[in-house]
């Protein structure tokens, strides 16, 4: 692992350098005129010959870029603004998310679950293993690509506490333009947290290289990520008086001496993807007249001598537009996961109810296999005035494979058990994306064939942006109704401690909608919304999937009011949710994040951010986490234990400096205060007092 980490970060540093020299090797070609890195001439006015003071530098290009994702299935583009901003830059790397939302296990890397039921995304990630890691894995839809005008690179790297306790991460990314239409890159994502209590340790390691090609008639969109997560497993410590009560425990000289409920164990998840999506579009030219400012810089200084206003040339160009699309996304993806345990607590002291296979010890392992083809045709919004809207049909075959352990211990080495399964889909997309006041898109899929047979699910966002006053305000609107078959490992499942075949369970039947108003002037946001669940699945008090017959209804609310008087700030966040059913599906009433800072910029360069911040929801039955399966699960009857009630509060210093941003961040200062209940998740407690550190670089040439 340490070898392929130095290979990646010498990838990154000849990124930077290659970067470095490649706009003035390409600056010049043979007949003397310079050239841009695209090979389109620099105006003449421009070159070392024709200015007053030949003695002065060619500058390089001013940096310019855009960012966008594309959507999974169809490969639609979205433009996101660059990562550069400075504000709440020390939020970026916690495990709890920007505003706290997730429950964790207290180490960088660890397994978590957000506590607002409205984020939890299970279903997007490949198997029930990876989801939990959403922290680190970054799905196809998250990918950003990039295009510019010169290389573009980012270095960012974290820090906190010691060799022997601390974590890192360190961060690349990586891309540069061929041309105006192609771009490529790669990135890098390492991640090292030791743990401040025993048996802890994480270590994930993400690299992938990725391509764009933006062309009138065709489109291309690729990347290969590979993914390795590695943890060590302590099924949380013995007892909490360690950190609630100490002085009534013995010393035992540091939290990495607390005694924990397993030792010698560990899980491993590699995982990888390839993912393609492309589409070539026919269309029809048309001409299009503009008026611009003149170019020539000479003609320019001689008309400012006589006039103020400047000439305009008349531009007539040829625009393509496109009318329609045919589109195919491909998608191989390969999770393999491994649970080992060289020894385990058995008899009354064991940490396990059931075992299948073996005493004291454990080998698990499943692989998962799938591919995934969609084949489309796309009638473009735009492309005559009677064309207000976008229309797209689609087929999908999806083929999965995966490999179980064999439970047949009559045999010495049992064949693995292989289950193949395939699902059909016809689907379509209905969008209006053009436009500043009102955008739609309505998108549905129905199962023909396979385990996609009687599956189906549609969902609808509308958005409608108008002007109040002088200020903007935008409504959002979105919908969804489903009904999907549970993952494959919620049916089915085998290893030492847990195994399950559930081919009888119902699909789940979802409906819901939500209601979202922001007012920009006001720095106001509001959400509202519900949803109905019927067969909700789950993981049970004896951490086994599990379905409930009846209906399950989750209101929610959450209200987002910052407040400003010259340099300082307050920003809040306070979300409010209820569950009909509290006994399966457990939610906190509350959940609360306020930010308080002081945001200036000091010497006309350096922007200051200082300030603390405090997250604090109140107390519910908090999901237990089960190591064996990876997965978050009620907790036990014969150990309930409350979570909640215990804010949590930072205080932070962020600077930016043109293109690098650098924090420094006391996390959790109020640790050992109050009731001292600094759990996140039942019997794992989060890192005490610590400092931390992070810097990222922006480079742009």
């Amino acid at each position: 692992m340490k070898r392929i980490l130095l290979t990646y970060i010498l990838l990154s540093v000849l990124g930077v350098l290659a970067a470095s020299a490649q706009v003035p090797m390409n600056s010049m070609n043979q007949g003397g005129n310079m050239r841009d890195q695209y090979g389109n001439q620099i105006d003449p006015a421009l070159q070392p010959d024709n200015l007053e003071d030949s003695t002065v530098n060619i500058q390089s290009l001013p940096p310019k870029l855009y960012m966008w994702k594309v959507s999974g299935e169809l490969g639609e583009r979205t433009l996101i603004p660059a990562d550069t901003a400075s504000l709440n830059f020390q939020n970026t790397n916690l495990v709890e998310g920007m505003e706290g939302h997730y429950n964790y296990l207290g180490n960088l890397g660890a397994p978590r679950q957000s506590r607002i039921f409205f984020e939890r995304d299970d279903d997007e990630y490949p198997t029930i293993f990876i989801a939990p890691l959403s922290s680190f894995y970054v799905k196809p839809s998250d990918l950003l690509f990039t295009n510019s005008n010169v290389p573009f690179t980012n270095l960012t790297y974290y820090k906190a506490g010691s060799k022997i306790n601390g974590e890192d991460r360190f961060k690349s990314y990586f891309s540069v333009n061929v041309n105006k239409r192609l771009a490529v890159g790669f990135n890098i994502d390492y991640l090292y947290g030791r743990g401040y209590y025993a048996n802890q340790a994480t270590s994930h390691f993400n690299a992938g290289v990725f391509a764009s090609y933006i062309g009138e008639e065709y489109q291309m969109h690729a990347a290969y990520n590979n993914n390795f997560f590695k943890m060590n497993e302590n099924g949380g410590i013995i007892d909490d008086r360690y950190i609630t009560r100490p002085e009534e425990m013995e010393d035992v000289g540091g939290t990495q001496n607390i005694p924990t409920r397993l030792e010698g164990t560990g899980t491993r998840n590699h995982n990888f993807y390839l993912y393609l999506t492309h589409r070539y579009r026919l269309g029809f030219y048309r001409e299009v007249t503009k008026l611009e400012d003149t170019q020539d810089p000479a003609a320019q200084r001689r008309m400012q001598q006589d006039s103020t206003a400047l000439p305009k040339d008349t531009i007539v160009e040829e625009e393509f537009v496109p009318v329609t699309s045919f589109i195919h996304t491909f998608k191989v993806e390969r999770s393999r996961r491994t649970f080992r345990s060289s020894t385990e607590p058995t008899g009354e002291d064991g940490f396990y109810e059931n075992t299948y296979l073996q005493e004291g010890a454990s080998n698990d392992s499943t692989v998962a296999l799938s591919v995934k083809n969609v084949f489309g045709i796309s009638l473009l919004e735009g492309f005559h005035k009677y064309a207000k809207a976008g229309l797209t049909a689609y087929v999908s075959h999806n083929f999965n494979r995966y490999t179980l352990m064999n439970m047949d211990t009559s045999l010495p080495r049992p064949t693995p058990l292989e289950y193949t399964e395939h699902e059909f889909y016809v689907g379509g997309e209905l969008s209006k994306r053009q436009g500043s006041l009102l955008h739609y898109n309505v998108t549905g899929e129905v199962g023909l064939a396979g385990k996609a047979a009687g599956q189906f699910k549609v969902n609808g966002d509308i958005d409608l942006n108008f002007r109040l006053g002088k200020d903007t305000v935008n409504f959002y609107a979105r919908g969804h109704v489903s009904n999907r078959l549970p993952s494959f490992y919620m049916r089915h499942y085998h290893s030492n401690h847990f195994a399950w075949d559930n081919d009888n369970m119902s699909k789940e039947f979802r409906t819901g909608v939500e209601g979202e108003l922001n007012i920009q002037q006001w720095r106001t946001n509001l959400k509202v919304g519900m949803e109905n669940i019927k067969n909700y699945t789950y993981f049970d008090q004896h951490a086994l999937p599990a379905q409930y017959g009846g209906n399950i209804q989750v209101l929610a609310a959450m209200l987002k009011q910052d407040f400003k008087l010259g340099i300082f700030h307050l920003d809040n966040e306070v979300t409010w949710q209820k569950s009909s059913n509290e006994t399966i599906l457990p939610l906190p009433d509350l959940s609360l994040y306020h930010n308080v800072y002081l945001l200036t910029k000091l010497f006309k360069v350096l922007t200051l951010q200082l300030g603390a911040d405090v997250r604090y929801f109140t107390t519910y039955k908090a999901p237990a986490y089960m190591p064996a399966t990876q997965q978050f699960h009620l907790q036990r009857e014969d150990d309930q234990v409350d979570i909640g009630g215990y804010p949590i509060i930072n205080a932070y210093l962020n600077l930016h400096l043109k293109r690098t941003r650098i924090f420094v961040m006391m996390y959790h200062v109020n640790a050992g205060m109050g009731n001292g209940q600094s759990f996140l998740v039942p019997h794992y407690p989060i890192n005490s007092r610590l400092l931390k550190i992070g810097v990222s670089w922006n480079f742009y040439d």
